[in-house]
């Protein structure tokens, strides 16, 4: 089955819910780190920012502590900039859990492919391919453009990252793969490249 490429980012709890939905998705998808969200400011500037630039689709569990992240993730960003999809309740464990959730119910990582499907869609999600006059279809930055720019792949990569890091105004911890979602969520190639030459004041790439 394809996969849906959608414009807006998508706002998950945890990596095994990131894991399920980039199977079905060709999107950016954002973690909470479950309830960490409530406490970490740097990820909520992260959303509203990226929220600003492409839109949010918040797509957290159908239990009560899904919910509890979803209403405050829609107290924190404009909500005219943010749709909310919804699992169905199914009850079930998922197979690498031993034991069942408190409430009984399967998370968005237990859901089946047209499950996760049919929820994007009625939670209007923006799709390429369907004569939407919205959706984006522009060229990403891609890890082989990080590590020709020294981003990835090298001994100063992770310092280099940092320097990035504090100059985009983005959260600390961020690993490579999860800094390339991120400057493709928030900027075009050319954006970017316009950036990282100001940064580093070097054209942008190393040799």
């Amino acid at each position: 089955m394809e996969k849906l490429k959608i414009k807006e980012a998508i706002v998950v709890e945890g990596r095994y819910d990131k894991n399920t939905l980039s199977q079905v998705v060709d999107a950016v998808i954002i973690e909470t780190s479950g309830f960490g969200i409530f406490s970490n400011k740097e990820k909520l500037k992260l959303l509203r920012d990226i929220a600003e630039k492409r839109g949010l689709i918040v797509f957290t569990d159908s239990d009560s502590a899904g919910f509890m992240i979803r209403n405050h993730i829609k107290g924190a960003v404009d909500p005219d900039k943010v749709k909310q999809a919804y699992i169905p309740d199914i009850m079930g464990k998922e197979k690498r859990k031993r034991n069942a959730s408190k409430e009984g119910k399967l998370g968005v990582e237990g859901m089946r492919p047209e499950v996760i499907r049919q929820a994007l869609v009625r939670a209007g999600a923006t799709i390429e391919g369907e004569d939407n006059p919205n959706v984006i279809n522009i060229q990403p930055v891609t890890k082989t453009d990080f590590f020709c720019m020294g981003l990835s792949g090298g001994a100063g990569s992770a310092g280099k990252r940092q320097k990035l890091i504090k100059a985009l105004g983005l959260p600390e911890r961020l690993s490579a793969d999860a800094l390339l979602d991120i400057i493709n969520a928030l900027y075009t190639k050319d954006e970017f490249e316009t950036l990282a030459a100001d940064i580093f004041d070097d054209g942008g790439t190393e040799n």
